[in-house]
């Protein structure tokens, strides 16, 4: 399948801290950067709370997005038109995902595949850092303020997954028969006692990622941007659609209406924890279900 903030204002000048900040002269202009003998001169530090200018919101934005989610989508587009001018159409190619990394060394497989959830969070835990840095409280932009998790949260997210699940189902075996959708795999990985927990574990990996940072991460500096909340909400519902390109132009246009969805609920409760929740669920479904059921029902494109 699987916010908003006022603009920002000019960055401050970098004036000396009157608290904490380094005495005039020599040796406080050495603790500045200024260049002494058998050193390189580095610059001095910008004020971490201040705010960003626009050039620097879209720099990092951009950056964030090429080490993350953005690398995805251009993956995607090459995979899309792969499989459009392969033999048989999009319905004759396969998308798979959660795959083994070493065959047959099963030990080793699992490292592999627990090294890559650790890897996969460091973006989200890079957009937290800079929003921090920006002077922007985690808590309120995630959380409303309030517990990271609540019961609600819960109970919100189950019956997203349960409503969203069931259409999504519905329309991805329609746009199958369409030929619109290749034939996803969503499990790949060896019978082996690890086999249903790691696929539980790249849910939670797909969902922590793709929300935190779609919805608690491009929503905002979209907003900080200057774009209003309707277009950031299709701007960033257009983006999760585009990494699921590789899905065919079904994964892109479920997902995206599974944005519009996602953003409208964030940008109504302020709070990411319920979408988390309910994507885990959803690719929960996903990937246990495939396992589960693959060869044993006969409407399962396999």
């Amino acid at each position: 399948m699987a916010t908003h903030t006022d603009g920002p204002g000019p960055s401050p000048d970098p004036t000396p801290d009157p608290a904490g900040g380094p005495a005039p002269g020599p040796r406080g202009r050495a603790a500045r950067g200024a260049e002494v003998p058998g050193s390189t001169a580095v610059p001095a530090p910008r004020s971490p709370g201040g705010p960003l200018s626009r050039r620097l919101l879209l720099v990092e934005l951009v950056v964030v997005l090429a080490l993350s989610l953005g690398r995805s989508a251009v993956y995607s587009v090459v995979n899309l038109l792969e499989a459009a001018t392969a033999p048989g159409g999009l319905a004759g190619q396969t998308a798979s995902m959660n795959g083994s990394y070493a065959p047959q060394r099963p030990w080793f497989d699992l490292a592999y595949q627990l090294l890559a959830f650790g890897f996969s969070l460091v973006p989200v835990l890079l957009a937290g850092y800079l929003l921090v840095r920006s002077g922007a409280g985690l808590r309120e932009l995630w959380a409303r303020g309030g517990a990271w998790l609540t019961g609600l949260d819960l109970a919100r997210g189950a019956a997203i997954a349960a409503g969203v699940g069931s259409v999504g189902v519905a329309f991805y075996l329609v746009m199958h028969a369409l030929g619109l959708s290749l034939t996803v795999v969503p499990d790949n990985l060896p019978d082996v006692w690890w086999h249903i927990p790691v696929l539980v574990l790249s849910a939670l990996e797909n969902a922590v990622v793709e929300e935190v940072l779609v919805l608690g991460y491009v929503l905002v500096r979209l907003r900080q941007l200057g774009l209003g909340d309707l277009t950031a909400i299709v701007v960033a519902a257009a983006l999760r659609g585009s990494y699921h390109l590789y899905q065919g132009l079904g994964g892109f246009v479920g997902n995206l209406v599974m944005g519009l969805l996602f953003g409208w609920l964030y940008r109504r409760w302020g709070r990411v924890m319920p979408l988390v929740v309910a994507h885990t669920l959803l690719d929960i479904g996903a990937f246990v279900g495939y396992a589960v059921l693959a060869g044993q029902v006969s409407w399962l494109p396999t």
